[in-house]
């Protein structure tokens, strides 16, 4: 978060200085404040309703209810809200600003496909995501992602329409400016994604330790990795909240291709659970 911070002040800088107008980093050290308040407050509300998951209650899913309340026992956390996305395609998120405030969703499918341990392997790492609050930091970081998007769409639009102001800038530096509007919008996803995959693996590692079994989730990633059922409401906005990218089809694995990848190859995910020594 720092990091993503420093980076949104230092690109607001760099407009500023090309466009010759300070006005610019201050607007973007408040629009990034007021836009992560909205996030902290508002980021579990709008990622349950992008993906259509409904409430349940205890007596409609007794088995999903127990499995939760006996791995929050252990893990030492509150019972979250819990949700159900309609849709066969086995997968699940965990969303909120804090353990007291969260909420885990569930599809239809995994419900179905999933056997017990299979099912606490994948609870146990939405779990760990709320202890290890990787909830929190997901919605701050594509907040930030977003904002120098909208900071660099600017600047562009700002070099065609910014009338006479544009003629007296220093030729090298509005090239710089050019460079960074178009470049910066790009490191800002590779390391929004960089970021996503490395607490996935956390959340591996976490969840195993908490129902010290390994290979309960070991064994659902697979299933995850077999099932080709499509998402009803997938979206590229949220996709990184879920165990497993919802946008089904055959994963390029090449160095590249990895950069720009929600989550970590599922093959490297299970051969770290299955090498872990529990």
């Amino acid at each position: 978060m720092t990091m993503f911070l420093l980076f949104v002040i230092a690109v607001g800088w760099l407009f500023g200085f090309a466009l010759n107008k300070p006005v610019i980093l201050y607007g973007a050290i408040i629009l990034s404040l007021v836009m992560n308040f909205t996030a902290y407050w508002y980021s579990d509300k709008v990622a349950l309703a992008m993906s259509g998951a409904v409430p349940v209650t205890h007596e409609s899913h007794e088995n999903f209810y127990h499995v939760v309340e006996n791995l929050c026992i252990t893990a030492g956390l509150p019972v979250p809200k819990l949700y159900i996305i309609p849709g066969g395609q086995i997968n699940a998120f965990a969303t909120g600003r804090n353990a007291e405030h969260a909420a885990i969703a569930v599809t239809e499918g995994a419900l179905q496909k999933l056997d017990k341990n299979e099912l606490e392997g994948v609870l146990a790492h939405e779990l760990s995501h709320i202890g290890n609050r990787d909830i929190l930091l997901q919605s701050v970081i594509v907040v930030l992602a977003g904002l120098i998007s909208i900071m660099a769409d600017w600047f562009l639009r700002s070099m065609f329409w910014g009338g006479d102001d544009r003629d007296n800038k220093n030729g090298a530096i509005m090239l710089v400016g050019i460079i960074a509007s178009i470049l910066a919008p790009i490191a800002a996803m590779i390391i929004q994604l960089a970021i996503s995959r490395k607490r996935e693996f956390l959340a591996d590692a976490s969840g195993a330790l908490l129902t010290r079994y390994p290979e309960g989730l070991a064994s659902a990633l697979e299933k995850i990795s077999q099932d080709q059922h499509p998402m009803r409401r997938a979206s590229s906005a949220n996709a990184h909240l879920y165990i497993s990218n919802p946008f089904r089809g055959k994963a390029k694995t090449s160095w590249f291709s990895k950069m720009f990848m929600t989550h970590p190859p599922i093959e490297e995910r299970v051969a770290a659970l299955r090498g872990l020594k529990i």
